[in-house]
């Protein structure tokens, strides 16, 4: 029992595991941009949720309302730069991590490097959970797998669904062509990384109300946050949040059965292995 309780909170981590990673997946897949700058938008998220909600007295999930179109803004910004100074893909890689260090560094300066956490009375959520007979679902991870839910769920249908997502993905399946089309690939990759970066804010939220945030966290989340990418299928919205799952039950399941410091193991041997057999992902179709 111990070991089903640690996979279902495990899965519903994978929620947040997802959320972390889709807009740093969609930006490298269809912009060929790998925004590690992502990772800081996320800390700055967090931090900005635990501000709002202990010195101005909101309640954490209403903070998006603020972080938001904040770091929307942060996104499109980051996404208009990187394309206004033509950098390649392995150079932006370069670029992302120099901005992430700086922002790392502003947090620590304004926050300092200590751990923070929300108290109890400004985030009851923490301490809460829903009862299904013996399993228990932590109200945090519930909280973080439905808005994963809706964002990836809204994502897809965007994507599918309107003018600038289907121009999104014409452009990246082929440049040329879709320039030639008159797809404005600056504008759609600015609303994209603008995207990537709403989705940093919902997932710094989250990661404020679930657990204690310090600066060095975001270096922490590396692995798992790019293990979902992988797995997903870099630029796949819905494979990314099916691969969060999976990774956030494993790791919860041979936490429990094994030992916590072997998860990483079985996670990266994952990798290699879906890299070896399905290299462009466990969950995207052969004709993708």
């Amino acid at each position: 029992m111990t070991a089903l309780q640690a996979a279902v909170a495990g899965a519903l981590a994978g929620g947040l595991f997802a959320l972390m990673a889709v807009g740093l997946s969609l930006t490298w897949g269809m912009l060929r941009v790998i925004n590690l700058a992502h990772f800081g938008l996320i800390l700055v998220g967090g931090y900005l949720t635990v501000e709002l909600a202990t010195n101005a007295g909101i309640d954490p999930l209403v903070s998006v309302v603020v972080t938001v179109p904040l770091l929307f803004v942060a996104g499109a910004a980051l996404q208009w730069a990187f394309d206004r100074f033509a950098l390649s893909e392995f150079n932006s890689l370069l670029v992302s991590f120099g901005l992430l260090i700086v922002t790392i560094q502003v947090v620590s300066n304004i926050w300092s490097a200590d751990f923070l956490r929300m108290t109890a009375e400004v985030n009851p959520y923490a301490t809460q959970s829903l009862r299904l007979g013996p399993i228990a679902f932590p109200t945090p991870r519930l909280l973080a797998f439905a808005f994963a839910l809706a964002f990836v769920g809204g994502i897809h249908l965007w994507l599918q669904r309107t003018y600038p997502g289907r121009a999104l993905r014409a452009f990246a399946q082929d440049r040329t062509i879709a320039a030639a089309f008159g797809i404005d690939h600056v504008k759609l990759g600015v609303l994209l990384g603008g995207l990537a970066g709403a989705s940093a804010a919902l997932a710094g939220m989250l990661v404020a109300v679930d657990r204690p945030l310090t600066p060095s966290s975001a270096f922490e989340w590396f692995g798992l946050v790019f293990a979902v990418v992988i797995l997903g299928g870099i630029g796949n919205a819905v494979g990314t949040l099916a691969a969060g799952i999976l990774v956030g039950a494993l790791w919860g399941f041979v936490s429990a059965v094994w030992s916590p410091s072997t998860s990483p193991l079985v996670i990266f041997s994952l990798i290699i292995v879906a890299l070896l057999v399905r290299p462009r992902g466990l969950f995207v179709r052969g004709s993708a």
